[in-house]
């Protein structure tokens, strides 16, 4: 049953939906298209999650993640994923300080660039796994461990990693297990020709923007516990599980062309994330609870990554997405 929401909590939903579309104006003076993106890179960021960017280079992804922090008034910082990149240098290290009064000797913590609100990690899959680790636990547990201390990262921390999906030569695959720490799976595209043309004219001229604040971060942090209140039907979440229990080959009534296509689903982490974006949806979009479209909406991004396809697949050419489509074809819509 859908509980009854509150007076004030109607009202933050009302404010947020009008600081959505502030947001959605301010970003498109720099980037131009890629609604789809922003508005998903949105729900994850309300629903405090963390987001795996596809897409081929020039594409802004950088430009957009980076526009998007300005906007919003979030620190931002950019780590260029090497393969000689360490652990270190993501999390920060320990030096040797001196007092000069005392003259003695003790050492010190330097915050590394894992330490603001967005991280963009660029490129991940080109450093090896030890590293690609420590940015993974810090997307865990929102804190990192150095020398047996603990320090605790600022709230918001979202995370936004991004794959070359054309270079795979001197690369490290995220393994399934560490891809399913990201809420979202973003595939970024190519702008349509009138888009091209727009953005060829206005990045070979002189700048002419300027961008307002949108939210700060501790309207973010209200935003993300407003998200975790929205109430849900109990028919929304069946649908939600309904549609995740269908990804996995080993359940008895599991689809014949899954139990063809799919080594392995989607695990529980997956249902949660579709109730979460579909809560942060419909609230963005001023409305104060969620519908079977919002979950339908989040299903491409959250179970893209989490379907193992089998070798049967590759020889059908099917990809995770299509297997995707089709379950969303075969699972009844609730009603109501």
């Amino acid at each position: 049953m859908t509980s009854i929401i509150p007076e004030s909590d109607l009202s933050a939903v009302e404010q947020l939906h009008t600081a959505y579309s502030q947001i959605k104006s301010e970003v498109s003076k720099v980037i131009i298209g890629q609604d789809k993106v922003v508005d998903q890179l949105l729900i994850t960021l309300f629903s405090s999650g963390h987001c795996l960017l596809v897409g081929v280079p020039g594409l802004a992804k950088t430009l957009l993640i980076s526009t998007l922090a300005r906007v919003i008034d979030l620190k931002f910082n950019r780590i260029q994923f090497t393969p000689d990149l360490m652990p270190s240098d993501i999390t920060g290290t320990e030096i040797i300080e001196e007092d000069h009064t005392t003259g003695k000797r003790q050492f010190k913590f330097v915050k590394g660039p894992v330490f603001a609100n967005i991280v963009l990690a660029d490129e991940i899959n080109r450093t090896p796994p030890k590293t690609q680790a420590a940015l993974l636990q810090a997307m865990q547990e929102h804190e990192v461990t150095v020398s047996g201390d603990t320090f605790k990262l600022d709230e918001p921390f979202f995370v936004l990693a991004t794959q070359n999906p054309i270079e795979q030569e001197g690369t490290y695959p995220l393994p399934e297990a560490q891809l399913d720490r990201f809420m979202f799976n973003v595939y970024v595209d190519y702008p349509s020709e009138s888009e091209e043309r727009e953005i060829v004219k206005t990045t070979t001229a002189i700048p002419s923007y300027e961008l307002n604040k949108v939210l700060s971060a501790e309207q973010i942090v209200t935003i993300q516990r407003l998200v975790r209140r929205v109430p849900v039907s109990d028919h929304l979440v069946e649908y939600a599980v309904r549609l995740v229990r269908s990804t996995r080959p080993n359940e008895t009534d599991a689809p014949d062309f899954i139990k063809n296509w799919v080594n392995w689903g989607a695990g529980p982490r997956a249902s949660q994330y579709l109730i979460l974006a579909a809560k942060a949806r419909a609230i963005i979009d001023g409305r104060p609870t969620p519908g079977p479209d919002d979950v339908r909406f989040a299903a491409r991004p959250v179970l893209r990554h989490r379907i193992v396809t089998s070798f049967n697949a590759e020889a059908d050419g099917i990809s995770s997405l299509e297997v995707i489509e089709k379950i969303l074809e075969s699972v009844p819509v609730p009603k109501g």
